[in-house]
């Protein structure tokens, strides 16, 4: 492992000398031209000279001082007005990193009185979260209680509280990032990102026998996630794909959680080859798909994709620069030569359950073909309102099936609009099963006894839809059945299809694009008469990039005209596709 912490380091190395000169004097980051900076970056800027630090125990770099930048960047986040818990976290641990005894923190020492106070008094109010934000009061409480300014000790009951909340909302015991919201049910990367920030903030608490009273709980939930991701990664090294904020941040939170549990040996050792495997083709992803060899910086939006608004470029470069020392460090303290072995791969589909319970059930299912290597990921969860089609229940497939981000289309989903209620199959199912067909086929089913809106608005009384997908091979087919419980009126019906591309310079060799002959997309049966529209050309209109690429092409199948819909009769649209699948060289 020392040859990729050295790869890591010198990375990072790069990393920061393209973007330690946006430090300005009052710590507040400089923002790259065309965007607007973020309040919590000087705390992002800070614990990425802090890990930087930790790596390395330099205090210098390429002429800068880094325990004066970081002593800046935790006064500007110190003294912000609006409340930024996240910027507060991250400065906090950033301090921490350069020791947990004040007498020895240069940091700390450089600090004014004034800066000293105002952090004791920030580090001590709390808001109670009942999503990731809470792991930042933990990143507090450690740094506050490690520094020495309390006596008390509030992390242990912080973690007891953030894990007996897991079990309240997931009877499978994974993290949901907004039980309120919605419906409910947001099991995306921010869960498997709290567990990552707590465990590093754990590993900087000044009392290393709590560190070790608390690890069991997170080892528990966190097993979760590993157990998860051997099926999740694809053949090409992409990650985690649905949900916000993905992207080069799906690639570096999974990258973070196996290094994290093969230091702690949370991974048995038959199966540590295929975790190490796995990490390789992770870190080869993000290399090639989101670093500028050239300069030497993350690009994570440019003319073919694009990322959250609020995940800006210099906040994507310092946090890809903490992770990629964090990496460094923790390579560097397994400290043993670890052997790479390619899991054996089998075409079949799982139903992974993050939620059972009498009103909804919420998962994620996955389906890879080991003759095409199509590699699917289908997730049946909640959006948090956010109003994009990251979250929707259709098969995630970058390169083949691929949707816009920040954007809401209903992509691979009939969208039916009932006067000011637009309903879409998506969020939550009942009675969801999974199992092998005819023909080695697999399917996945659910229903849904109340229809529900794009913003996850309960229509009681409405109707109630069933959805079924189908694989068999090269050829996926899906099937919704419409049911109304009164006579009403449908005025508009929606289908859409994104063609889109990996990006053209920036991608992993042997990633998965559309071949000549597309999608494969035929209707079986439609009971809505909609007809396809002329094809919109959107390769210019930077609004349809994705997290990887560009999209070229949007096809929609339309209903402009009313239609009655009545009760006891069914109302069923069929589709089914095949494909064709290429591989990109790189």
């Amino acid at each position: 492992m020392q040859n990729f912490a050295d790869q890591c380091l010198d990375m990072a190395r790069a990393m920061l000398g393209q973007n330690l000169s946006s430090i300005q004097a009052d710590g507040t980051i400089q923002p790259v031209q065309g965007e607007s900076s973020r309040l919590d970056e000087s705390g992002h800027a800070a614990l990425a000279i802090g890990e930087f630090y930790r790596a390395t125990q330099e205090t210098s770099f390429e002429g800068h001082d880094l325990i004066d930048l970081t002593a800046r960047c935790i006064t500007a986040q110190a003294f912000l007005e609006e409340e930024q818990e996240n910027g507060l976290g991250y400065a906090a641990l950033g301090l921490l990193s350069f020791g947990p005894a004040k007498e020895r923190n240069g940091v700390w020492e450089r600090l004014l009185d004034p800066t000293r106070e105002r952090l004791d008094r920030r580090l001590l109010a709390r808001t109670d979260y009942d999503n990731h934000f809470q792991t930042f009061n933990v990143a507090k409480a450690v740094t506050r209680f490690s520094m020495g300014l309390s006596k008390k000790d509030e992390t242990g009951k912080l973690i007891d509280r953030f894990v007996s909340r897991i079990g309240s909302t997931s009877s499978a015991g994974f993290i949901d990032d907004a039980p309120t919201t919605g419906v409910g049910g947001v099991f995306d990367i921010y869960g498997l990102m709290s567990l990552v920030f707590m465990r590093q903030a754990l590993q900087l608490h000044g009392n290393i026998h709590l560190r070790d009273r608390k690890l069991p709980s997170l080892r528990t939930v966190s097993e979760r996630y590993l157990r998860l991701l051997p099926d999740l990664v694809r053949s090409d090294g992409q990650g985690w794909i649905y949900g916000k904020a993905v992207g080069a941040y799906g690639q570096m939170h999974c990258i973070s959680l196996v290094l994290q549990a093969l230091r702690d040996g949370w991974i048995s050792a038959e199966k540590e080859p295929h975790y190490v495997e796995m990490l390789r083709r992770l870190f080869q992803f993000f290399f090639l798909t989101y670093l500028d060899q050239e300069q030497g910086f993350i690009v994570v939006r440019d003319a073919e994709r694009d990322t959250r608004p609020e995940h800006t470029t210099r906040m994507a470069n310092f946090d890809g620069a903490r992770y990629l020392c964090q990496w460094a460090r923790l390579a560097r303290s397994i400290d043993r030569e670890m052997d790479a072995k390619a899991a054996p791969r089998k075409t079949g589909g799982r139903w992974v359950i993050f939620h059972k319970g009498s009103r909804k059930e919420q998962g994620l299912f996955l389906y890879q073909n080991t003759e095409n290597g199509l590699h699917l990921q289908l997730p049946l969860m909640g959006s948090q309102k956010t109003g994009s089609a990251d979250c929707l229940a259709f098969p995630h497939c970058p390169g083949i099936f691929d949707w816009p981000a920040n954007q809401y289309l209903p992509i691979l989903l009939p969208e039916l609009t009932f006067g000011d209620k637009v309903v879409v199959p998506a969020f939550y199912g009942k009675r969801c099963v999974t199992g092998l067909g005819l023909r080695r086929s697999f399917y996945f089913r659910y229903e849904q006894p109340e229809m529900i809106t794009k913003d996850e608005e309960m229509l009681n009384g409405l109707g109630s839809v069933k959805v079924a997908w189908n694989f068999s091979g090269n050829r996926i087919s899906s099937e919704f059945v419409f049911t109304v419980k009164r006579q009403v009126q449908l005025d508009y019906f929606r289908y859409m299809l994104a063609i889109g591309s990996p990006h053209s310079e920036k991608h992993a060799p042997m990633t998965f694009v559309l071949g000549e002959e597309g999608l494969g997309c035929t209707v079986e049966k439609d009971d809505f008469q909609a007809a396809w529209q002329e094809t919109d050309i959107v390769t210019e209109e930077m609004r349809y990039r994705t997290y990887w690429g560009n999209i070229h092409y949007l096809q929609s199948l339309v209903r402009d005209h009313p239609l009655i819909m009545r009760p006891g009769q069914q109302y069923r649209l069929a589709i089914s596709f095949e494909p064709d699948v290429g591989l990109l060289e790189g």
